[in-house]
This record gives C-alpha cells, sequence and structure tokens, in this order.
C-alpha cells in the first residue's frame, strides 16, 4: 500500500489513488469530526415511495450548518494540518459550497481561510463566505483562472492548499456521509449519489464496498456536464451550458476521484434539466425541505429510471441546500406550469369596447383565476384592428385548463397555449 497522502504536498510522483481512500480512513474521519459537523437525520419518504415504486430514504445533508455535506471533508482536511501548517493558513478555489464549509470550520479552528473566486461570483455568493469567516480573492473571468491563481498564491504565501473533492482526506470525510446512512438502515440495495468531481461519491462508494452485503453506488450527473460519465463510459461529450445542478457543474473530474470511480462505482446516470426542476420542487412540496438543483440529483434519476429502481431500497443523500431564492421561486412557478396548473394562453382579439370582458366571462365559468393580462398590439402581423392577449392563468389541473381552451374556440376564438421549454 502506498503511504498516506499529506495534505497539499501531493507531487506527480506521489499522486494519490484508490489505496488511499479505504474504510478505515472514513472510519476515522467520521471519530475525528464527531460533535463539530451536524449528524443529520436520515428519513423513509412514504411519499416519493409511492410516487417512484422505490423504497425512498433521505439523507438531509441540507441541514449542516452551512447546508451542504462539504463541511465533512474541509474539516476532515483542517484537523490533519500541523501547527506550521495552521498558523499559515489555508486556501483553495471555489465558488461554492466548499468555500463556505472551509471558511467556517478553519475559523472555528483558528486557521486562516482564503478564497479565491472569479470576478463573475455572483455578490451573495461572497457574502456567504465573507460571514462565515473566509477571506475572499477575487481574480479572473473563469474558475481555471481563479484556480491557477490559487495555486501561486498558495507557493507565494506558503498556505496549505485544500482541494475541494480531488483529495483522499477531503474523500474520507464526504464519505462520512454513508456510514451515518447505512448506520440508520443498514439493508440499503442502492446509494444513489450526485457528482461532480467525485469527492462525496469517492468517500461513500468507499463505505458501501465495504459493507458484509452487496450494495450497488449509482453516481448522477447533469446531462449539461457529464465530465465524469465521460471518463467512466469512455464516451466523450460535450460539457457547458446553464444547469440548475451547479454544484455538480465540473468540466474536469479529479484525477484521484476517477480511479476510486472506476474501481467502486457501478454505474452513472445522467439527468436532464425538467428532471432536476421537478426534484427540487417536490423535495419542498412533499419533504418540506429546500434542496439545490445537485442536492436533487439523486431523486431525479430515480423519478427518471422508475424500472431500474422499482423495488429497492435507495438511500439518497440531499447534499446541499444552497439555492438563491428568486430561482427556487421560477424552478417552482415552472413545475406547476409543467403540470397544467399555470398556463398562458395566447388569445387574438378584436380591438373593440368588450372584447375582452367577452372572454373574461368564459374564464370565470370554467372557474380558472387569472393572473397577468398582456396586451400586444404594435409589434404583431395582425391587421391593425386586431391585438393579442397573453394571459396567464391559474387553474386546478391540466384538464380544467383544456376544458377551457376548448369552450374559447367554440366560440371562435384563436387560442395558443404558450409551451413551457
Amino acid at each position: 500500500m502506498k503511504a498516506k497522502h499529506a495534505l497539499g504536498a501531493a507531487t506527480a510522483d506521489t499522486a494519490p489513488g484508490p489505496a488511499d481512500l479505504t474504510i478505515e480512513d472514513v472510519r476515522a474521519a467520521a471519530e475525528r469530526i464527531e460533535g463539530a459537523v451536524v449528524k443529520t437525520p436520515m428519513m423513509h419518504s412514504i411519499t416519493l415511495s409511492q410516487i417512484t415504486g422505490a423504497d425512498v430514504w433521505l439523507k438531509f445533508e441540507n441541514l449542516q450548518f452551512t447546508a451542504a455535506y462539504k463541511e465533512r471533508g474541509a474539516l476532515n482536511a483542517l484537523l490533519h494540518l500541523n501547527e506550521e501548517q495552521r498558523a499559515r493558513g489555508v486556501i483553495a478555489a471555489s465558488a461554492g459550497n466548499h468555500s463556505q464549509g472551509l471558511s467556517y470550520h478553519g475559523t472555528r479552528l483558528g486557521v486562516p481561510v482564503t478564497i479565491v473566486m472569479p470576478r463573475t461570483t455572483p455578490t451573495v455568493k461572497v457574502m456567504q463566505t465573507e460571514s462565515v469567516g473566509g477571506n475572499v480573492v477575487l481574480e479572473g473571468e473563469t474558475f481555471d483562472e481563479a484556480y491557477a491563481h490559487a495555486r501561486e498564491l498558495e507557493a507565494q504565501r506558503g498556505l496549505t492548499f485544500v482541494h475541494p473533492f480531488d483529495d483522499p482526506l477531503v474523500a474520507a470525510g464526504a464519505g462520512t456521509v454513508a456510514l451515518e446512512m447505512l448506520e440508520t438502515k443498514p439493508d440499503l440495495d442502492c446509494l444513489v449519489t450526485p457528482i461532480g468531481g467525485g469527492g462525496l461519491i469517492s468517500g461513500m462508494s468507499t463505505v458501501a464496498k465495504a459493507a458484509d452485503r452487496d450494495i450497488e453506488v449509482v453516481g448522477v450527473q447533469a446531462g449539461l456536464f457529464p465530465s465524469m460519465f465521460s471518463a467512466f463510459k469512455g464516451e466523450p461529450r460535450e460539457c457547458g451550458g446553464d444547469t440548475l445542478a451547479e454544484g455538480i457543474a465540473v468540466k474536469q473530474p479529479g484525477a484521484f476521484t476517477s480511479q476510486v470511480i472506476a474501481e467502486r462505482v457501478d454505474d452513472i446516470l445522467l439527468v436532464d434539466e425538467p428532471a432536476l426542476e421537478k426534484s427540487v420542487s417536490l423535495l419542498l412540496q412533499i419533504e418540506k425541505t429546500v434542496v439545490e438543483g445537485a442536492g436533487a440529483a439523486g431523486l431525479a434519476a430515480v423519478l427518471s429510471n422508475p424500472q431500474r429502481f422499482a423495488g429497492k431500497s435507495v438511500g439518497l443523500p440531499l447534499c446541499g441546500g444552497n439555492i438563491d431564492t428568486r430561482l427556487l421561486a421560477n424552478v417552482l412557478l415552472r413545475d406547476l406550469a409543467r403540470q397544467g396548473r399555470l398556463a398562458r394562453l395566447r388569445v387574438t382579439l378584436q380591438d373593440r369596447p368588450g372584447a375582452l370582458f367577452k372572454v373574461m366571462r368564459l374564464f370565470d365559468e370554467h372557474n380558472v383565476n387569472i393572473i397577468e393580462i398582456y396586451h400586444q398590439r404594435i409589434f404583431t402581423t395582425l391587421p391593425a384592428k386586431g391585438l393579442i392577449t397573453d394571459i396567464e392563468c391559474e387553474a386546478r389541473d391540466a384538464e380544467q385548463v383544456e376544458r377551457l381552451v376548448a369552450a374559447l374556440r367554440m366560440a371562435r376564438y384563436t387560442v395558443q397555449v404558450v409551451e413551457l421549454n
């Protein structure tokens, strides 16, 4: 077995491999961080089990102090620092949950923490990191540029770099999530785990494969960022786009984590954006819990592959809950639109007194509530006396909207249901 990887000290010759992450490492991490992170609840979801056909168990890592599992790995890494390293401080490149977890526990332990973020990082993320004690440096337009600058500062200032995922100590800390899950539910058949750079699933698969029974480990990536999927399957795909699951939007997977995943993960699935949106919405509506897109990826995979998980006892880590409130509002409203409970109807009218009133009477007769009305007279191909009216409305279900549309067309109105992309 290789010598254990020293934090911040890996070179090309001493790069860590799967042998540097064992069940003993994860158990040691659990003892090390005990009492300093939340031992989050794991609960059976009766309703989601009924919806998916699987026996669904949820691990609420969104209830950590910084609302993400990342605290576990960051703290485990910090607790490995020697006195000189603690005095000099640590550095990381991150605009996500790792920055907050590292900053929070570094500040708590008296270790200076520097976080390098791209200049394009939303102000709210900068403020969140600073609020828990991190010193934020804005550099570069992309994450790669921020990362390069962080490594420069590491060398210049003698800081210790703490990678967000590609480090055995960080992965071991993340693996404590699986230890707690199996402590609560030892007979789980399957762990379905989001993958960005691969730290979480590396730790969790290490725990699963050390169990005394066969536990399947399935990773999940956003379809727009299939980096680890491509490496695992040997099917190169493009990465990029605006995904709801920004926490796992990683273009370059970890070198160390890729090796662990190749050895210990059974499969990787991709999920599309509508499935991620639906999962975020379901978790809020059913479980009354706020989960970010990455945290909902496991549920999205189960919803998208019902036959694959039917009848299995499935553990889903809700790995984070840091989602912008405006984005969350959009997700919820879009989900209502997909269900048919919100609709936008585009109705062509003649521009004359009483025309809109007559349409409103049909909405009233069908008990459909009008939310907003938009008139368009100028930018249209209709004759000068015609106008387009977009009416946003709320109904009990899609069937109620369909009956209203049929009634409008019976009354000789031209009606188009504006579809959600």
